[in-house]
């Protein structure tokens, strides 16, 4: 198509507004008409809402799909993984398998969790097995560290409760949902001190599926050493690794914010623990990663004018295990120091690059299957692409199919994790290797 692209932004981050014009692209107004809109996801609701939404046209493309909480909202994230796990139950999946103890042996990433006020009576149940574990709650509906407190008796979430100004856990209405997550209170210390990872992630498209991994994420510390002591439970700056909170700590550092690149972390960890063991646990990362992107897949609004760039927080344990903790719709755009300026600079471009071909007005219509040559550092690490017309019939008699494309999944380790499981994770309508394994094929529900 010929002309322009207009955008529009009620994010005003000269991270985006940089990109855009680097590319010559013209900004309008919202009112005016416009083919990029790189939106809040308080502006998405409106896009999309029954009485204040609209139609988009074929050559406008938006940043957030529309019921994207079902994967960044706390309490629905983990709903949705719970189905998941379920459904493969269900299904007879060995993916589903559990150990001696009833633990998921593939699909046990995310911490015990359970939402407040709703399952407080199974929270009491699961607090009484374990009266000496420490409890993380959080609000549902906030980020950068609002509202979190760590809790190691009953009596504070009675507090809790009263200070909230409600008499009953029954009654709803009225309350703010929290989550109330088992705390991993063994975290990899580095330094003394305890640290998460902050990841990107693209998806394109939810149905087939198709992701990138952005290769530079990077890891956020405290800036007080690390204790497990209960004295030290009220000490956010021991616990919570959000930029927001630690910036006001005594020993914050304004040059390098307490922040490492994911690449210095791998280095360490090889250094420390070895290759292999560092390999594997990078690869579980991504499986961590694709597990939750397949968990909502059924229920996210797959509307094509949409793309979303993710902000995955994981936490690292002592035994080297990734846990999930949260899924961020909207990740920080503001630098904190000139590197993270550098870092979102260049995650912005290479996300435009696949998000908008060329950075050609968007057509809705076409299936967007960008080079690799402009992935910048992004890496590919799930697709599913719909069989050609050609295709079908010579190779499966299925009017429905779509290919696990390996050739096109090749990035640091994720594929080699993903093919070891991939054969597991269809369970029993799962599809058929041909072409001594090359590609796999799959239906897609």
């Amino acid at each position: 198509m010929a002309g322009k692209v207009k955008w529009v932004t009620d994010i005003e981050k000269s991270v985006l507004i940089n990109n855009f014009e680097k590319r010559g692209w013209i900004q309008v107004t919202e009112n005016e008409d416009w083919n990029f809109y790189w939106m809040s996801v308080q502006t998405i609701r409106n896009v999309f809402s029954v009485e204040t939404g609209y139609r988009l046209s074929d050559d406008q493309i938006v940043n957030h799909f529309p019921n994207h909480y079902e994967l960044t909202r706390k309490d629905l994230m983990v709903k949705n993984i719970k189905r998941y796990r379920k459904e493969l139950e269900k299904e007879g999946s060995p993916l589903a398998e559990k150990d001696e103890n009833g633990k998921y042996l593939y699909l046990d990433f995310v911490p015990v969790t359970y939402m407040l006020p709703a399952d407080y009576n199974l929270f009491v149940e699961e607090f009484r097995k374990s009266p000496s574990s420490t409890w993380i709650m959080k609000p549902c509906g906030k980020a950068q560290g609002k509202g979190i407190f760590l809790i190691n008796k009953l009596s504070q979430i009675k507090k809790w409760s009263r200070d909230s100004k409600t008499s009953s856990f029954v009654t709803q209405s009225t309350k703010e949902a929290y989550v109330i997550s088992l705390y991993i209170n063994n975290p990899l210390l580095i330094g003394g001190r305890k640290f998460d990872l902050r990841l990107y992630v693209l998806v394109s498209t939810y149905r087939p599926l198709r992701c990138y991994m952005y290769k530079l994420g990077f890891c956020r510390f405290c800036t007080v050493k690390y204790t497990p002591s209960t004295s030290e439970l009220d000490n956010m700056f021991v616990h919570l690794t959000n930029v927001a909170i630690q910036k006001h700590g005594e020993d914050y550092n304004h040059i390098h914010g307490g922040k490492w690149t994911v690449s210095n972390l791998r280095l360490y960890l090889e250094s420390t623990r070895g290759k292999e063991v560092t390999s594997k646990l990078f690869d579980e990362i991504h499986w961590i990663i694709v597990q939750s992107l397949k968990a909502v897949a059924p229920v996210m609004n797959n509307d094509k004018h949409c793309f979303e760039c993710y902000g995955y927080d994981i936490i690292i344990d002592d035994k080297l295990k990734p846990w999930l903790i949260e899924v961020n719709a909207s990740p920080s755009l503001t630098s904190s120091t000139a590197n993270d300026r550098i870092l979102k600079y260049n995650l912005i471009n290479d996300t435009l690059n696949i998000a908008v071909p060329n950075g050609e007005i968007p057509d809705c219509k076409w299936n967007k299957s960008p080079p690799k040559e402009v992935l910048g550092n992004y890496e590919i690490l799930w697709v599913i692409r719909t069989l050609f017309p050609s295709e079908v019939g010579s190779v499966i008699p299925a009017p429905r199919c779509c290919v696990y494309d390996e050739e096109l999944a090749q990035g640091d380790g994720a594929d080699r994790e993903l093919r070891s499981r991939q054969g597991q994770s269809q369970g029993p309508k799962g599809g058929r290797s041909r072409d001594s394994g090359r590609t796999v094929l799959t239906t897609w529900k």
